[in-house]
């Protein structure tokens, strides 16, 4: 642990930099190291403890984040300005570092809503879902009609419009609107929903019936589907909608929580708004809380391909099975195909806020990244939307952004979404709760409002990555159980969603 005293953090003895706890005057002794800084370095930023030669690989945590683009002396700040990517070949060692599976007993428990089909469910919601952005505004009026206006139903979480930019200007089939519609079915039959409304306009590119049979959905008591023209208008659609909901609510506020399994968990794992400390105090807490879960039987989702871009063999080690660890690196592949075909890169990345919080290129914030992960086997890989099967720590292939990363988990099954941020983020996702970790004191104590755990005792020698990854594992049981988190005390998690939109907008 941290002792107090320490100004800098080292976070391997091969490492060719420590980062910086507290600010650090230029001139300072960091004794341990036997260095002396060369000029004042921000908390979070890099600091070189020997000599690196222009050309040469820097280390953190023992691997590669990057190459010296100019000579480097001990005591240097190392950041943009002499730090940058560069090519080598990483090590897959497939399998390499899985084990045996280590169950706890007896298993964690929560209070759960227990569907008719076993599936359990942390929150209670009445969803509407759009079709295609035409329909947006009819979705929002009616989910209007019902705020506030729900204390004869307080099983019912919530009446919650979930809209959209796309749908239209788009071809017809493909992968684009298909992959839009296993998003959508993805919400529709998950399990934080009771029930559902699919809102069309009529004429969309994405038609309800065309979605409905590509995806084996059928409408039923808890599926309602209707296009805004075939209704004759927008009050006529909206009125329908909220006749139907208002016949709705007496039946999903019948649902009761009771006592379940901690296997019935699955998390989506999210980092936005990350800073030098991301990958020393909340991504491995989160970890730890992973592991947790997958040891009482739960399932944590890692995703956001290009942001694990360089730290992607220290998941291969683990996958359970070869053909896994491969399902991973053909996403990594498809995607350095994807990005250069947009005339872009991989690296593009960090954005502005990481590198301000200390982040140099996308090697060190993927190594940061995927201790989300923890340290138990890679069983499956997904591509984005999938329904998640597989019980433990698996992969899902999402985009960077956020909203869109986590709009696939959840999709696929993530009944709640753990995120961590340095900079601030602020988020939710309904229908699954948010909880957010922040990596540093003053961020929390800044923005507590929005903060549900402090993560930054760890970087204060306050606490151990043990302690707070248990801390948080026990936040999460609360949450499961109705705890409110603090972005949906906000009301965040609407305007959240946001399916990954791929090809021309025609």
């Amino acid at each position: 642990m941290l002792q107090a005293a320490d100004i800098v953090i080292r976070l391997n003895a091969a490492d060719d930099v420590v980062i910086a706890r507290v600010e650090i005057p230029a001139g300072t002794m960091l004794l341990r190291e036997n260095v002396r800084s060369a000029v004042k370095v921000a908390p979070g930023h890099k600091i070189a403890v020997r000599d690196v030669k222009s050309g040469a690989p820097v280390r953190r945590y023992n691997q590669i984040i990057g190459f010296a683009t100019r000579d480097i002396r001990a005591g240097d700040h190392v950041h943009v300005h002499n730090l940058g990517m560069g090519t080598f070949e990483r090590d897959y060692a497939f399998c390499a570092d899985a084990k045996p599976a280590q169950a706890i007993t007896p298993q964690a428990t929560f209070d759960g809503i227990v569907r008719p089909d076993g599936r359990v469910a942390t929150r209670n919601y009445v969803g509407i879902i759009t079709s295609v952005n035409c329909s947006a505004t009819v979705a929002r009026l009616i989910a209007r009609k019902f705020e506030n206006r729900l204390d004869d139903y307080p099983n019912v979480d919530g009446v919650v419009a979930l809209t959209h930019k796309t749908g239209c200007g788009m071809a017809s089939d493909g992968e684009a609107i298909d992959l839009l519609r296993r998003t959508t079915a993805g919400y529709i039959r998950h399990a934080n929903f009771h029930s559902v409304l699919l809102v069309g306009l009529g004429c969309e590119a994405n038609q309800i019936n065309e979605l409905l049979a590509a995806e084996g959905l059928t409408r039923s008591g808890r599926l309602h589907a209707y296009s805004i023209q075939d209704k004759g208008g927008t009050p006529k659609a909206v009125e329908e909608g909220v006749a139907r909901i208002k016949a709705l609510l007496p039946e999903a506020d019948r649902v009761k929580r009771e006592t379940v399994p901690a296997s019935h968990l699955v998390l989506g794992l999210q980092c936005g708004g990350s800073d030098g400390y991301s990958g020393i105090s909340a991504n491995p807490a989160l970890g730890a809380a992973v592991d947790l879960l997958v040891r009482h039987g739960g399932t944590a989702i890692l995703s956001e391909t290009p942001e694990i871009y360089g730290a992607e063999h220290l998941l291969t080690r683990r996958a359970v099975a070869r053909e896994v660890g491969e399902k991973l690196i053909r996403r990594i592949r498809w995607w350095e195909d994807y990005t250069r075909r947009n005339g872009n890169e991989m690296n593009n990345n960090p954005s502005p806020g990481n590198k301000a919080g200390g982040l140099t290129t996308i090697l060190e914030k993927s190594l940061g990244a995927v201790a989300k992960g923890g340290t138990t086997n890679l069983v499956d890989v997904y591509e984005y939307a999938k329904p998640v099967t597989a019980k433990g720590f698996v992969f899902m292939d999402t985009p960077g952004y956020d909203p869109v990363s986590a709009t696939g988990q959840v999709a696929g099954g993530a009944n709640m979404v753990c995120f961590t941020t340095g900079r601030g983020s602020a988020y939710g996702c309904k229908p699954a709760p948010s909880l957010k970790l922040a990596t540093n004191t003053p961020l929390f104590e800044r923005q507590e409002d929005d903060m549900d755990i402090n993560c930054g005792t760890i970087v204060d020698g306050k606490e151990s990555i043990a302690a707070v990854g248990a801390r948080f594992f026990e936040l999460v049981l609360k949450t499961a159980s109705g705890q409110k988190s603090k972005s949906e005390l906000w009301g965040y998690g609407e305007d959240e969603f946001a399916p990954w939109t791929l090809g021309a907008t025609m």
